[in-house]
C-alpha cells in the first residue's frame, strides 16, 4: 500500500508538470501569432498634426517612420506590407488611434509613402508586430 506522504508528492509533481505544459502551449500560441501576418487598411496624419504632440509625449514629424495603433505598446515595431505592391516599411508605435473602425494603424505621412500614393489615401496591408 503507497503511503499518504508518497502519493500527495505524486499528484504534486503531476499537478506541476501539467501546469507546465499549459503554460508553454500558451507561450508558443502567442509567439506564433506575434510572427504571422494580419490584414487591415491604413490611413495617414493629415496635415494638420505636423509639430504636435503624440500620446507618448513624441513630436509628431511626417517624415518620421511612426504609426498610430489603439493597444500596442509605444516602441514596438511593425512591418506593414503594401498587398497591392509589396513594398514595405517598418513604423514604430508612438501614437494612440486610428479612430477610423477597421483600420488597425494610423501611419505617418512619410511611412505611408514608402508603401504607397498619398493621393490615394488609405490603403490594403498586411501586417506583422516584430517587437
Amino acid at each position: 500500500m503507497i503511503k499518504t506522504s508518497a502519493l500527495n508528492k505524486s499528484i504534486n509533481l503531476l499537478i506541476v508538470v501539467l501546469l507546465s505544459i499549459a503554460l508553454y502551449s500558451c507561450g508558443a500560441h502567442a509567439d506564433a501569432a506575434r510572427s504571422s501576418y494580419q490584414s487591415t487598411t491604413v490611413s495617414y496624419y493629415a496635415n494638420k498634426f505636423g509639430g504636435k504632440k503624440t500620446a507618448s509625449g513624441d513630436v509628431y514629424r511626417h517624415s518620421k517612420m511612426t504609426a498610430a495603433h489603439k493597444t500596442l505598446a509605444f516602441g514596438t515595431k511593425v512591418e506593414i506590407i503594401n498587398i497591392e505592391n509589396s513594398k514595405k516599411v517598418m513604423v514604430t508605435i508612438n501614437d494612440r488611434g486610428p479612430l477610423k473602425s477597421g483600420r488597425a494603424f494610423d501611419l505617418s505621412q512619410g511611412a505611408f509613402k514608402k508603401i504607397g500614393n498619398l493621393n490615394v489615401g488609405i490603403l490594403k496591408v498586411k501586417y506583422k508586430v516584430l517587437r
